[in-house]
């Protein structure tokens, strides 16, 4: 039994391994070229190790026009797409755990069938609409679109917490004469932190990554994979490396902030 159960351990160390590097070769390979000379871009085959460290390209990358701007539209829409997603879906993952309504099923469907729809059937009408009411064209309309592909995911997480926070806690802290939403702030939230922190990074993960409804709603106003996307087929291969490593780096550093919080959501500790 015990060489069985180190077989097992084996393979699921094996198994981690493989996945580390199928997600960490490509980004490794995207910093090489990123960081590297235009002359040694040229080589072939390319070193898999640095022989000519360079800011070159992604000098040249960021001083491209409308890069600088695009990365803070970005960042702009991707923390109010945050905040609003937290703002509106926490309450009703609140909703769903704690209550019983009746519909609560078929509205957790719902919530599913709304991430199924594609972005594509939408981005022409919301255009329109956006058109009339003077809000195309700005970070505001990318971040209502944002915040309404999120609010599925951040619902149906802090749900599945709240359900694991007991009952009893809340009702102690009331019974003690906290009101209400003095108990959800003090006693509920602390402890679904993690489930929160989770729902924060897809939230953060999904509009940093959106591109179609970006390009489609924004002109002058892009954001950073909107700008990539409609200069790529014209660009050089360097800018290509250079943007690549500029889209996945700021979500990389995001992941490894909210790291703590989903380890101590798995049940892991850091120490």
């Amino acid at each position: 039994m015990s060489r069985r159960r180190r077989w097992n351990r084996a393979a699921v160390q094996a198994a981690c391994v493989a996945i580390t590097l199928f997600m960490g070769v490509p980004l490794y390979l995207i910093t090489l070229a990123a960081l590297s000379s235009r002359a040694s871009l040229n080589e072939f085959p390319l070193p898999l190790v640095p022989t000519d460290p360079s800011t070159e390209t992604m000098s040249t990358f960021l001083e491209s026009t409308g890069v600088t701007g695009g990365f803070l539209n970005s960042l702009t829409v991707g923390l109010l797409t945050v905040v609003a997603a937290l703002l509106v879906g926490v309450p009703a993952g609140y909703a769903v755990a704690r209550y019983t309504f009746r519909g609560r099923d078929t509205y957790q469907l719902f919530l599913l069938l709304i991430r199924a729809l594609p972005i594509v059937v939408l981005s022409v009408p919301l255009a329109r609409i956006f058109l009339d009411t003077g809000l195309y064209d700005t970070t505001y309309a990318v971040t209502l679109i944002h915040t309404a592909l999120a609010l599925p995911t951040t619902v149906l997480i802090t749900a599945a917490i709240f359900v694991g926070v007991p009952r009893e806690h809340e009702e102690a802290a009331m019974i003690f004469g906290a009101s209400p939403a003095r108990a959800f702030l003090r006693v509920v939230a602390p402890q679904a932190l993690p489930g929160i922190a989770a729902a924060a990074m897809f939230a953060f993960m999904l509009s940093w990554n959106e591109v179609l409804g970006a390009t489609v709603l924004t002109l002058n106003q892009r954001t950073l994979p909107a700008q990539v996307l409609t200069t790529l087929s014209d660009s050089p291969l360097a800018y290509r490396f250079a943007g690549g490593l500029a889209l996945v780096l700021p979500a990389v550093v995001f992941i490894a902030v909210m790291r703590r919080y989903l380890l101590n959501m798995w049940g892991t500790t850091l120490r």
